[in-house]
C-alpha cells in the first residue's frame, strides 16, 4: 500500500511538472499590452509630487488626451525619451502627467531643473505600488488615455521618434 502511494505521488508531481513546462511554452514570452488597449483606467488616485493634493480621475477628465509617464531621475531611458516629452508638452489637445517613480525627490528636481520640465501633473509613487495598478513592470512606461479615461495605447521603454509621430497624430485627430 505505501509503494502504491509513493508511485502516486511521483506520477503525480512528474504530471505537474510537464503541465506547468507545456503550458509555459504556449504562453507569449513578450509583455504584451495590446488587451489594454480600449480599457477604461479606474480610480486615479495619485499623490502629487509636491503638494498635499491628490491627482484623481476628475483632473484628468478635464484633458481632451493626458499622456502618464512613469519616470525616475536614475533611470537612463528615462533620459533618451525626455526631449520628446519636451515637444509633446506643446500640444494643444495634449497634458503630460509624470509619475515620478521609486525616486528620491532632489533627484527628480534636479532632473527636471537640468532637462526641463514637460509635465502639467506631477505626482510620485516612491514605493512603486500605485503603478503596479497601471500595469507597469518597469519604467519608462507611458499610457495614452482620452478624456473618457480610455487608454488609447501604451509605450513600454523609452518613446521613440516613432512614438512621438504616433502621439502627435492621434491628439489632432481628435
Amino acid at each position: 500500500m505505501k509503494i502504491k502511494f509513493i508511485k502516486f505521488i511521483i506520477f503525480f508531481i512528474i504530471f505537474f511538472v510537464l503541465s506547468i513546462f507545456f503550458v509555459s511554452l504556449n504562453k507569449d514570452p513578450l509583455y504584451s499590452t495590446k488587451d489594454l488597449e480600449g480599457e477604461k483606467i479606474q480610480d486615479i488616485s495619485l499623490n502629487h509630487f509636491s503638494k498635499n493634493e491628490i491627482i484623481s480621475n476628475q483632473d484628468l477628465k478635464k484633458n481632451k488626451f493626458t499622456l502618464i509617464n512613469f519616470w525616475a531621475s536614475w533611470c537612463a531611458p528615462c533620459r533618451l525619451e525626455h526631449p520628446y516629452l519636451v515637444k509633446l508638452n506643446k500640444e494643444d489637445n495634449l497634458k503630460i502627467l509624470g509619475v515620478n517613480f521609486k525616486d528620491k525627490k532632489q533627484n527628480a528636481i534636479k532632473f527636471l531643473n537640468d532637462f526641463g520640465n514637460p509635465y502639467d501633473y506631477l505626482a510620485k509613487d516612491t514605493t512603486g505600488k500605485q503603478s503596479v495598478n497601471f500595469g507597469i513592470y518597469g519604467i519608462p512606461e507611458s499610457i495614452l488615455i482620452n478624456k473618457d479615461l480610455i487608454i488609447v495605447k501604451k509605450f513600454i521603454g523609452p518613446l521613440t521618434y516613432n512614438d512621438y509621430i504616433k502621439i502627435r497624430g492621434a491628439v489632432k485627430n481628435e
